[in-house]
């Protein structure tokens, strides 16, 4: 599990805003600055709330590996299968109607193309995925 510690900042229904403080492992890690570009010492998510906690008390939030793993895979993954997958169709279909000429612009463009449509399927399943509680963070604990 990725357990993180933070404070809730703001309730919304079902869920909460928590502002998760940065450990020290952060100090010394080259991607930081990606991480946690907001602000120097916090980052901010939303969780659910089962545990109905209150704005201004300190929990830990829980998100399981394979959630990240499989949100991961969705991002990254299918984009470049996409791409990839693309550009060697219209290669070859480059190839065999129109010879050489040009057979790797066809496939450069079919690719991006390919991708950028994959974007897209990506963006419906977020907005879906969004309205349930099926890839957020878990408040499970209140500390203090």
């Amino acid at each position: 599990m990725i357990e993180e510690e933070g404070v809730i900042v703001e309730i919304a229904g079902e869920n909460a805003k928590v502002a998760i403080l940065r450990k020290s492992a952060c100090e010394s890690c080259a991607a930081a600055g990606a991480c946690h570009p907001q602000d120097a010492n916090k980052s901010f998510l939303e969780a659910a709330n089962p545990l109905k906690a209150v704005k201004g008390q300190k929990v830990v939030v829980v998100l399981a590996p394979q959630v990240y793993l499989k949100a991961s895979i969705i991002l990254y993954g299918i984009p470049m299968v996409a791409l990839v997958s693309g550009a060697i169709i219209a290669k070859k279909l480059s190839i065999h109607y129109f010879g050489e000429a040009n057979s790797d612009l066809w496939a450069f463009l079919t690719g991006m193309g390919f991708m950028i449509v994959s974007f897209v399927f990506i963006r419906m399943y977020n907005t879906k995925v969004e309205k349930t509680q099926k890839y957020k963070p878990v408040i499970v604990e209140i500390l203090g």
